[in-house]
């Protein structure tokens, strides 16, 4: 699983947030990228007693190329160009703190804080619930029927990802819980406190439970779509092979073996006139799962 974004979060923005999940973990551990320099100001000393020096270092050169010195002229030379080389590639390199996308992230990160979600938020037993919804919306939205348009997909684009969004945010908060619950109990209990760690207990289980059941109702609601999508496919090869019955009838007659052929060809119809009216049911169905989602 990955970053989970508040569907209120404008799309480019949660883009960025999902695509850099542990730069996210180094802003919420605290990391800050670094105050922005000038160019000026990030020119190293180095660099300027290196362009102080460029004309003395190409009149010794040249004194020497003309000289009798020659060799030692193109060992000054050699020697100049590689340090410049090399001076110019530090100079290119951009230090990993210092990327602009970074600092775009950690800006963004400050400006959304608490409306995205890490994957260190949930404990293990919260990230096999949330990826359970997650493949159940994911599904859905993926699904043909769905981009036919015979769900209500405008329906679907605002309410799934919201679910998914509240979803996660209770399982975190039900995970912060559980890890405090668990330090508390690996410190002792008094036996005074024995009375009021039980009702505690049993908030955490029930509210547990009330989440899986959003799960589990995005999961038979992710069914439902699965057998209209069955359905839907089902249909699609019939009318395939509906639209080449004239063909194979042609074949029949010609051939004179058109009594043979005639009760399968009427079965293929049949059987057409039965996907539809599945397919139909099926998305109704559907619809019925999402109305309950709603309520």
């Amino acid at each position: 699983m990955g970053v989970v974004v508040d569907p209120q979060v404008p799309r480019e923005v949660a883009g960025l947030l999902r695509a850099n999940a542990p730069l996210l973990s180094r802003v919420r551990a605290g990391w800050r990228p670094p105050a922005s320099e000038s160019p000026a100001r990030r020119r190293s000393p180095s660099s300027a007693v290196l362009l102080a020096a460029t004309p003395l270092v190409i009149a010794l050169m040249a004194v020497l190329l003309a000289s009798q010195a020659t060799a030692a002229g193109f060992v000054l030379l050699g020697t100049y160009v590689l340090i410049v080389l090399v001076k110019i590639a530090s100079i290119s390199e951009t230090a990993e703190d210092e990327r602009p996308q970074d600092r775009g992230v950690y800006e963004q990160a400050r400006w959304y804080d608490g409306r995205f979600l890490l994957p260190e938020d949930f404990d293990h037993d919260a990230r096999l619930v949330l990826s359970r919804a997650q493949r159940a919306i994911g599904s859905v939205l993926r699904s043909h029927v769905n981009a036919e348009g015979l769900l209500d997909d405008a329906r679907n684009a605002v309410m799934l990802p919201a679910q998914e969004w509240e979803i996660a945010r209770l399982l975190a908060k039900l995970s912060a819980l559980r890890l405090e619950h668990r330090e508390l109990l690996a410190r002792g209990i008094a036996p005074e406190v024995a009375a009021v760690i039980e009702p505690l207990e049993r908030a955490l289980v029930n509210s547990e439970a009330a989440v899986v059941a959003r799960v589990e109702a995005l999961e038979r609601y992710a069914g439902h779509v699965a057998e209209a999508e069955r359905a839907y496919h089902a249909r699609g090869q019939i009318e395939e092979l509906r639209a080449r019955l004239p063909r194979y009838e042609e074949l029949l007659a010609e051939s004179g073996a058109d009594r043979l052929g005639v009760a399968e060809i009427e079965r293929l119809a049949e059987d057409a006139d039965v996907l539809e009216r599945t397919l139909r049911r099926s998305v109704e169905s559907a619809h019925e799962a999402f109305r309950y989602l709603e309520s």
